[in-house]
């Protein structure tokens, strides 16, 4: 399989290139140059296979040859060790939980997936790579777990001072060996544009490679939550809407990459926060990035998501074609911890911020009697817990892959610009 950029200045590239530079040499997206559909027999029959199956099945073809068979099925093994259970919350909505891996978000998956890639491609080097990393939230602590002690891979993450929360910054300072914490102070567009900036720059010699959703080695894997949920709710004959809290726009992308791959999914809800660049896309068909606001789903604080290019790319770049399988809506954090007290009210069910917003997103869209909604929690309330304790009547017990950071010690370098990075990636 080849991958293309989509700034179209670049020459094609195989997907071990792909992984292994993050971004094309004129700084644009790579994305696959065919996405062909999986048999119809293998989506019917889908609870016939395991999580492995189908996660092998997804994703073989944009791998191709470039990883043997076994090693392919080994690497998803180690990413899909843990359960993405479907919990309902209300008559026609359920929570799909992929908060259950070794950080408590979803991005475990991606960047485990990642991790084994690079190392597989790598095992032969002795150069080392180095992984930059920015982070609003939860991409960090996955890609610093994710990457913990790989051969050859050096981690250096970027994240907004004061802009995640306690737990996820001790999820990304506290590891240590070959992961690097910059605090830097600014939004987490910043520390987005230091990394893209830095892969431009001849006058660092090592080798750079990106572990944010634009790397298609993390974007990809994300498609395995929409078929898993799929194998679960399909026997309901209902149509499926997906509602997914949105930032960088990964995890919706993947999901569409899933519909194309022939997983009948009716129709895509991109919630966001105030951070609302892509709902006024489709209400005024004008793109207008904008600078992030720091909200309470701070893991969605992104005003120009990087991933919006490839889904646009999906659709032929034609809105009217989005629009008819795509919406997105923007809520504030008022409405956010609303929905919290009013989900716990309903059904007990202990929402975080996002997955909140992701509710949101189905009730605005207004489910039809034939559909069934399901928004995707992307993160364990304990990862963000003075919100969720402040908004509902619970006390969250921190779960032990928490517990096992939270005494440890913070170690981070400030960056206040980008001379500060290129400093540090010259040293």
């Amino acid at each position: 399989m080849n991958y293309y950029s989509l700034n179209h200045k670049s020459p094609n590239t195989t997907f071990k290139n792909a992984v292994v530079e993050g971004l094309a040499k004129d700084r644009g997206i790579y994305f696959p140059e065919n996405i062909t559909p999986l048999s119809k027999d293998f989506i019917e029959n889908i609870s016939d296979y395991s999580n492995h199956e189908i996660a092998f099945e997804a994703i073989k073809q944009f791998v191709g040859d470039e990883i043997p068979v076994e090693k392919l099925k080994e690497i998803i093994a180690k990413t899909v060790s843990f359960d993405f259970p479907v919990v309902k919350v209300d008559e026609n909505i359920a929570s799909l939980e992929l908060f259950h891996g070794p950080t408590m978000a979803f991005k475990d998956v991606g960047a485990k997936f990642m991790a084994q890639c690079l190392e597989y491609f790598n095992k032969d080097n002795d150069d080392e790579v180095t992984v930059l990393v920015a982070t609003s939230g939860d991409t960090g602590g996955a890609v610093a777990n994710g990457f913990l002690g790989a051969k050859g891979v050096n981690v250096v993450i970027l994240y907004p001072s004061g802009k995640v929360s306690d737990i996820q910054e001790k999820q990304l300072t506290t590891l240590g060996q070959n992961i690097t914490a910059l605090e830097v102070d600014g939004v987490f567009d910043d520390c987005q544009d230091m990394v893209k900036t830095a892969f431009l720059d001849t006058d660092i010699q090592r080798t750079l490679t990106s572990a944010n959703s634009i790397n298609v080695a993390r974007w990809l894997p994300q498609m395995f939550y929409f078929f898993f949920a799929y194998k679960e709710l399909h026997k309901q004959h209902k149509d499926l809407v997906f509602s997914v809290p949105s930032g960088n726009f990964g995890n919706i992308c993947a999901g569409i990459m899933a519909q194309k791959l022939g997983l009948p999914i009716k129709h895509f809800v991109a919630s966001t926060n105030v951070n609302d660049t892509v709902p006024n896309y489709l209400k005024d068909g004008v793109y207008t990035p904008k600078p992030s606001k720091a909200t309470i789903s701070n893991a969605m604080d992104v005003g120009n998501p990087s991933n919006f290019i490839r889904i646009q790319e999906l659709f032929d770049n034609d809105l009217e074609t989005l629009k008819k399988s795509f919406s997105s809506y923007s809520f504030t954090d008022d409405a956010t911890r609303e929905t919290m007290v009013k989900i716990y009210e309903n059904s007990g069910y202990v929402a975080d911020p996002h997955g909140a917003v992701g509710y949101l997103g189905l009730k605005k869209y207004g489910l039809q009697e034939n559909e069934f909604g399901v928004f995707l929690e992307t993160a364990h309330p304990v990862k963000f817990l003075d919100v969720v304790e402040e908004t509902l009547p619970v006390k969250v017990e921190i779960p032990e892959q928490i517990q096992k950071v939270m005494n440890n010690k913070k170690v981070a370098i400030k960056a206040s610009s980008y001379e500060d990075l290129k400093a540090f990636l010259m040293h």
